[in-house]
């Protein structure tokens, strides 16, 4: 382990609809310095990046700044890695919005990595969280919108744009509701935050339009509010079976802000999923709650900016 008092430091950046977090971050996975700020999406592309790039600035110029080495961006997607651009379909502000452009100006001459919040995700797991010490591994967000990240033969995949693993857009109702992909039926039409709270409040639901107050009420036995989840579980069980029948794996690992309703989300899950994977080789899959929290995307750019670097990693 390096000492983190002296190692370098990457400056991870994760952007989505909802925050906008950056830190600091050593070559063996500590956070020493983390920040979060809302993201003033509604506001034009110009706010958005501004509030961006203020607090990326922030870091370099504080304590830490001195150490920064590399620097590692993920943002929600869709993303173009190689023309460094993002489309995160929960931010209407950004469309084909030149991200890494903007954090190259504010962060000149640093070594800089991009990738999907799914796939630097997939990358924490991997190093530091429930993926470790599997060789195949799905891992989904659950949160404003629902992203994913692929371990396949021990390596995070990434795919020819970079947006490989996104399962929120892989259909599980041909006859659902409209994504704002273009699609009908995808799983984050359904199974995301905002779209379990608007289903709710479609069929009646009157209290705080969130998912922390509809688990609230669940638990409490309101059938509109667990309906509201196990049509939720449902979706993203299908999603997996899919996703395991497709690339033969035996592990899921769900983190985001949705997840931490706990056994509210979980428990029809695992129900809707022993249904869903009937194939032998996938019918022992698990589907486990990431330990990593609110910290996972920093962790995973910060290690994927290591990894591009390995002679600054130490």
């Amino acid at each position: 382990m390096t000492d983190s008092a002296l190692s370098p430091l990457a400056l991870a950046i994760d952007f989505g609809g909802t925050k906008i977090a950056v830190g600091a971050v050593t070559p063996d996975g500590q956070v020493v310095e983390s920040s979060e700020t809302p993201t003033p999406a509604g506001h034009g592309a110009e706010a958005i990046s501004a509030a961006l790039t203020k607090a990326a600035a922030d870091v370099l110029a504080g304590p830490n700044g001195s150490r920064i080495a590399v620097v590692g961006v993920c943002s929600a997607g869709p993303v173009d890695v190689p023309a460094g651009t993002a489309s995160p379909l929960n931010v209407a502000d950004w469309r084909d919005f030149p991200l890494m452009e903007r954090v190259a100006s504010v962060a000149p001459g640093l070594p800089s990595t991009f990738a999907l919040d799914g796939v630097a995700l997939a990358a924490a797991e991997q190093a530091y969280g429930a993926a470790a010490g599997h060789r195949d591994a799905l891992v989904i967000t659950v949160s404003t919108g629902i992203g994913g990240g692929l371990i396949l033969d021990g390596r995070v995949r990434t795919g020819e744009s970079g947006n490989a693993g996104h399962i929120g857009h892989l259909v599980v109702d041909v006859n659902g509701p409209e994504c704002a992909c273009g699609g009908r039926g995808c799983v984050e039409a359904i199974a995301s935050g905002t779209s379990i709270a608007r289903w709710a409040v479609d069929n009646g639901w009157q209290g705080e339009p969130t998912t922390v107050a509809l688990a609230e009420a669940a638990r409490a036995g309101d059938e509109l509010a667990i309906a509201a989840f196990d049509r939720a579980a449902h979706a993203l069980a299908a999603a997996i079976a899919g996703t395991a029948a497709l690339v033969d794996v035996r592990i899921a690992v769900l983190s985001g802000g949705v997840t931490q309703v706990g056994e509210v989300l979980f428990e029809p899950l695992r129900r809707h999923l022993a249904g869903h994977a009937g194939l032998s080789y996938i019918r022992d899959i698990s589907v486990i709650p990431s330990p990593l929290r609110r910290s996972a995307c920093l962790l995973g750019a910060a290690r994927l900016a290591f990894a591009a670097r390995p002679d600054l990693a130490g």
